[in-house]
Parts: C-alpha cells; structure tokens; sequence
C-alpha cells in the first residue's frame, strides 16, 4: 500500500480525545453541547475547546468540530454567536449537514474548512458537485456503498476539489443516514437533532423466523480491506463512536494504526484484530464494502459480544493455577486500566501565552508575544499620546488591555502573563489600534489564518401580504391512478423508482404520454441507477420535478428544470431556503415534517419561492439497503442482489415490546422501508398557518398501514380540495373517515408517548380527536 491514509478517530469526551491522541490518530472529530450528532455523547464545552486544540497540535492531530445537526430558525442566533467564536480559532474544519449552516459558513465564515457529514448520505455524482458549490472541502462517502461504487465517487470528487472519507469501523445503521425518522416518529428524539435513542437495536415480539432482533445490525470492520481503499483513493477513514468510552477509542484507533503503518513501511500487515473483540461490539462485518449484503449481517447481540467473545475464545484453552477459567469481565477490568494508564499522564491544556508591553510618549505601541513554540512582536501604526481628558479606563494599563485582548482565550492559547513595566503610565492609543494588533496577534497564532469580523445574526425580510390560495398536490406511484387527473385540479406527482436502470425508457414513454405528471425523484439513487435517472431527466425535460436527491437537484438547476426540494431533504429553517435558491435557482422546498406548529411558523421563505408541506401520507420510518425480510419472515437468498431490488414485492410486521406494530414494504423496484403503524395526518395547519405554505400534499401510494378508509382516491382528493378551500364539515369529513392516524405536533406528541407508556393503544383516534376531546 503506497498511499498514506488519514486515520479520524472520535472524541466523545476529553479522555476520549487524549486516548485517540496517544493511540496516534492524524486527526480527531468532537462534538460541543449544541448542535452535533451524538447528543448523548458527553461531549466537551467551548471552553474546553482551546485546550484540545492545543493538545491535538502539539500531536500533529488536526480537530474537525461536528455541527451535523437539522438547523431551527430559533437556533441561528445561537449558531451565529458559536461561529463568531470558532471562526477565529486554529480549529480544522466543521462537519455539517444543514444545508442553511453551510451557506451561513460559506458566506460569511470562509476560514472554516466545511466537511459534509454523514447524515447527507453522500453516494452518486450530483451529490458532490452540490456539495462543492455549497463549499465543502470533504465529504463522507455513505456506509452502503461498496468499493465498486466507491472508486469512481473518489475520482469525482477529486475532479471538485473534495476529499472523501470513509466509515472503516463501528455501528452500523440499519438505514441509510439523515432519512431515518424512527427515533424522531416514535419519542420524539430526532435523530437529525442528534437524539437518536436506537430504536432499531431494540428487542421485538419473536418474529415468524423466530428472531427478536429484527433490525439489529453486527458492526462495521474493514480492518482487513485498508488496502482496496487506499488503491480506491479514499484520503481518510474513519471510526464511529463518539459515545464509546475512552478505552474503546485508544484499542481501535492503535489497532488501526499498526495495521496502516505496517501496510506503508513494511509491506507485511499486522493481525491485531483480536483487540477489537476486547471492547464493545456486536460482532463485525465488512459487507456494504465488499458488495455482500445479505443475512451473515445481522447479530443476535443488542449489546455487548465482547465477553461472548473472549469466552469462547478462552474456553478450554486457559486456567489459572486454581483450575478455573478466569472470567472475562476480569480481562475487560484489566484492559480498561491499562488504557486508563497511558492518558493518565497527558494533560489538556491551553498554551501559556506572555504579551509584553512597552512604549513611550510619541513612539508606537510595541507587544513582544511569546509562546512555548514561537515569538513574533506586533506595533501600532499609530505613536502613543497623553490625553488629559481621557478617562482611566480608556489609559493603557494591564487591567484595560487584558480586557481588550481576552477573545485570545477562546483560542488554544491562554494568556498566563501580560506585563506593561516597561509602557509609560498614562498613555493612549486608539481603540482601532488596539483591535488591529489583537487581529494580528490572532492571525500569528492561528496559522497566519485572516481575522473574521463577527457578523449579526441575518434578519430575514417578511414576506409580502399578497398572497393566492394554496393548491393541492398529490403523490401516486401507479400508472392506474394517473387517471386521477381528469378528475380533479390538483398537481399530480409520480413516485419514480430507486431503481431505474431498466425501468427508464418505459417510464419516459409515460411521462411523454401524461405531460402533466410530475417527477418526484427518491432520496437514494446509486451508481447505473443515477445514471438512468439523468438520462430520464434529460430525455423528458419536465416542466417541473420534485427530488428527494441533491444530485438530482443539481443536475436540474444545471439544465434550467425548475426543481422543488422533497420532504427527505430535511429543510428546517430560512437560511437552507435562501441557500437553494440563490446556488441551485430552486422554486420550492417542503418544509420538514419534523418541526411543530410553532417552529415553522418562524420561517421565512424568500420571495418568488413556494413553500410545500405534507398534510396526509404514510409515515415514513426508515429506507434500508439491507433486506428487511430476513429476521422477519425469512428469505430463500442469501444475499442481496440486483434482482431482488428490481423484481422482488412483499410486506411484513414486526410488533415492539409496547405492542406497536410497524410496517415493512418492499415493492419493485426501490429498497426495503419501514413505517409507522398509522398515516399521519394534519388537518389544523391549513387553518393555523395560512400564509405560509403554497401547496399542501397528500400520498395516495398504496402503503398498507392500520389506516382505513372507506373512499376511493377519487373523493379523498376532492374532498381535501374542499378543506383547502374552507368547506364547512370538509375536515371533519376526513377526520371521520380517514382512521386511525397520528399527529407530530409537538404538544400532541408528548400525549401520545405518555399514553403508549402507559400501555393504552390509539386504536381509532388522532391527536386532532383526542384535543377536541380534552
């Protein structure tokens, strides 16, 4: 292996950090209280920040600060005060997934290197060269694909300017990142806010095949494949488990690390994989990578299989003198100290920073900076003056200075000495002298990195009063409901498959056929099927479409296709709205289904720009590329294949502990999903913000749920025309005969978990009915 490959480790918390640092990781991604993915993680404050700066430089190990969260319009004043601070450290870069955060970063934040997270499930083309024009430097390649599909994404992405990395080791997800709403769908901990609490790891009533693991996922290990990546081009892999304790982070990021300096100077690899088994997991595979998807990947392990491990790994072959076999939690015990030992003796800290004054009346200013690694001296453009009617406050004394100059604390360096016995008492300079050599100081010590003025928090322009009544649109995905159209005014909206490499050229001829059908793109879309689904868009040139993948995005803005962003995209507050239209000339977006009432009335669209929202559809809990089928009724393959994505059709259940049922569909031509046991539907936000949204949709597909209703596709849709156009007894009509469904009002929600606590079942009842009830 000739290519060097950066190793990322995580940094739950600051011992974390100092094991991933002494175990010789290149680089090292940490989270801060506020808006990252694990916020379960301990994490670290931003005033601990500084000291992990300087403890990771020192150890040549850069910092990437993960912001991967859904941005809410209440949080951008908060998230504006926090880059003010970062962008003026000698941090690395941020990893992010709000579309809205990386236009604030973009234009206003430049001196922080942007890395798209995870959560963007980065996987075809178009999504890079999105990614690109938003600014990102490097993107995380999804955990799904496998080598073949890796190669080509590298040499891509390097055509951009982008690096890429790769998950090499922890959990897997059972869905694809940032479109599982699992979590966020049954207790409101999203996992697009960083709340995951893992349902899908969760024991479930023993399934037809006898298992109660059903989703449960072994972990991620490509231990052995460092080399196929490296030959792929991939700059840096990297370990999930921000939430693991130190010791986990110093066993796996050593392990790895002896493997890739083994590959690189010695040509002949290291096995230290036995070490991995000592801390947490639930057994390994490397099946996404290598292309072999199937039922080996699933574990019968919800938690730990490390001392399942280690005891069959012990049984008759060790005894102590006594003649028993020494448990393996006592193994564990042992090994966790041992790691504990080696961080003991690194410490975190700021570097000690000295700022020497000196200057007489009528010279300049001059500050000598020293710090263990370096000494520069900085001097005002400007001569010191005595000014009588100048107050004390404003006189250059350790006291006045040391204020001026505290934003250097935020950086990971702390000021330890600041001496002025050799500055003349009583002398002044401007205040702007004072901030310019605070500038440079600041540029000095980060890398000779350029000063970022803090900005305000962006004001967003109301929109004006004039306003048309909202339409409806409608999502089918049958060519038999095309006909619907005849019979009714709204915009019709037509599913296109995962999988259209083979499907394409008959589903031109249908859109040609229905020029008044809309495409409405899905969120996954790999390799040949994202290839097919360009020559779709080419070749039929719709007057509008609808995509669940930026790729697609991108690739209508390029040919002047008016676009909408789906519901999957995730977009959540004002700034993603300003971003999509002012890079990607977008018309519309959905506003995301998980904000409440109140958040989305906080947003504020430009102008020229439509606003969607869904009002009725079956909820959506997860899209897997992993076959749902095989711990629930079993499958006569045992991998995975193009055929079963293209021709395979079925439906299950799986019951949780609580009695929920959930509904798992596969149908031809897309990837297993998951739903929610009811459809969701919300007939009060017509009334409650009416201002807002241009177009409410409803999902006509057929997706089996507990749902019911007793109307044809016909008469549903008339009959939400007539609540959109303020019918009397049009919603109750539909509350009535539409049933049971859920609500994600927040205030709703909570109603609804607390009753599901306590065991009471919602058969035929919404939240709608049960407010009108209390």
């Amino acid at each position: 292996m000739k290519r060097t490959l950066e190793l990322l480790a995580p940094g739950g918390d600051l011992d974390s950090i100092k094991a991933a640092i002494v175990a010789g990781a290149d680089a090292i991604y940490c989270g801060l209280d506020k808006f990252n993915a694990r916020h379960r993680a301990a994490n670290i404050g931003f005033d601990d920040l500084g000291a992990v700066l300087a403890l990771a430089h020192r150890h040549k190990c850069r910092v990437f600060l993960t912001l991967n969260t859904m941005i809410l319009e209440s949080d951008i004043h908060v998230m504006v005060g926090m880059l003010n601070k970062l962008v003026n450290t000698s941090l690395d870069g941020v990893i992010v997934q709000d579309v809205g955060l990386f236009h604030l970063l973009s234009t206003h934040f430049e001196g922080l290197k942007i890395h798209a997270s995870t959560q963007l499930t980065t996987h075809n083309e178009g999504q890079l060269k999105f990614l690109s024009k938003l600014g990102a430097t490097r993107v995380n390649l999804s955990r799904e694909l496998n080598i073949h599909e890796i190669r080509p994404l590298v040499l891509a992405a390097r055509r951009e300017g982008i690096s890429t990395e790769v998950f090499v080791h922890g959990s897997y997800c059972i869905s694809f990142s940032g479109i599982c709403y699992m979590s966020s769908v049954l207790g409101g901990n999203s996992g697009n806010r960083g709340r995951c609490s893992q349902p899908c790891r969760d024991r479930y009533l023993t399934t037809p095949k006898g298992k109660n693991l059903p989703l449960n996922l072994k972990d991620n290990m490509a231990y052995f494949d460092l080399e196929l990546l490296a030959n792929a081009g991939v700059d840096a892999i990297k370990i999930e488990g921000r939430m693991k304790p130190f010791h986990y982070v110093y066993t796996v990021t050593n392990a790895y690390r002896k493997r890739l300096q083994s590959h690189t100077h010695h040509n002949t690899p290291v096995d230290e994989s036995h070490d991995l088994y000592k801390v947490f997991n639930r057994d390994f595979s490397n099946a996404f990578l290598v292309g072999d998807i199937g039922q080996q990947m699933f574990s019968g392990h919800a938690r730990n299989y490390s001392a399942t491990h280690l005891r069959e790994r012990e049984s008759g072959h060790r005894e102590d003198i006594d003649g028993t076999t020494p448990e393996p939690y006592d193994e564990l015990a042992d090994f966790k100290a041992e790691t504990r030992a080696k961080i003991e003796h690194v410490r975190a800290a700021q570097a000690p920073l000295t700022l020497r004054f000196s200057g007489d009346l009528g010279t300049q200013l001059r500050v000598a900076v020293h710090t263990p690694d370096t000494s520069f001296v900085v001097s005002s453009e400007s001569r010191l003056t005595l000014q009588r009617r100048v107050s004390a406050r404003s006189q250059l004394n350790a006291e006045m200075l040391l204020e001026r100059l505290k934003t250097l604390n935020e950086t990971e360096y702390r000021i330890e000495q600041l001496e002025v016995r050799d500055l003349q008492p009583g002398l002044c300079v401007p205040h702007r002298e004072l901030k310019s050599i605070k500038k440079r100081i600041l540029s000095a010590l980060n890398g000779s990195r350029e000063w970022i003025e803090p900005i305000d928090v962006p004001v967003f322009a109301e929109r004006s009063n004039a306003r048309e009544e909202p339409t409806l649109s409608v999502l089918i995905a049958s060519e038999e409901d095309v006909c619907l159209s005849d019979e009714t005014g709204a915009e019709l909206h037509f599913q296109l498959p995962n999988s259209l490499e083979g499907k394409c050229s008959g589903l031109v001829d249908l859109f040609e056929k229905n020029r008044h059908l809309i495409p409405w793109f899905p969120s996954i879309l790999i390799g040949e099927d994202y290839a097919a689904a360009l020559r779709f868009l080419h070749q039929v040139r719709p007057r509008r479409v609808v995509t669940n993948n930026t790729g697609i995005a991108y690739e209508a803005w390029k040919e002047g296709t008016p676009w909408v962003a789906g519901p999957y995209l995730n977009t959540a507050n004002s700034l993603s709205l300003i971003s999509l239209k002012k890079n990607f000339d977008c018309s519309g977006a959905f506003v995301s289904n998980e904000l409440g009432k109140f958040q989305m009335k906080r947003i504020r669209p430009p102008e020229d720009f439509k606003l969607y929202y869904s009002i009725y559809h079956p909820t959506l809990l997860l899209t897997s590329r992993q076959c749902l089928f095989y711990q629930v009724t079993g499958c006569n393959k045992d991998t995975v294949d193009a055929a079963c994505i293209s021709h395979c059709e079925r439906s299950a259940t799986i019951t949780n502990l609580k009695r929920a049922s959930f509904f798992i569909k596969k149908t031809k031509g897309n990837y297993c999903s998951m739903y929610h046991r009811m459809h969701f539907l919300n007939t009060e936000i017509v009334a409650d913000i009416p201002s807002l949204f241009s177009s409410f949709f409803i999902d006509l597909r057929d997706v089996e749920t507990e749902t019911k209703t007793d109307l044809d596709k016909s008469r549903l849709i008339q009959l939400f025309e007539n609540h959109l156009r303020g019918h009397d007894n049009s919603r109750q009509e539909l509350e009535r005969r539409i049933l049971p469904t859920s609500t994600q009002d927040l205030e709703g929600h909570l109603i609804i978990c607390l009753l599901h606590h306590w065991g009471v079942r919602l058969h035929g009842w919404s939240w709608v009915s049960i407010q009108r009830g209390c």
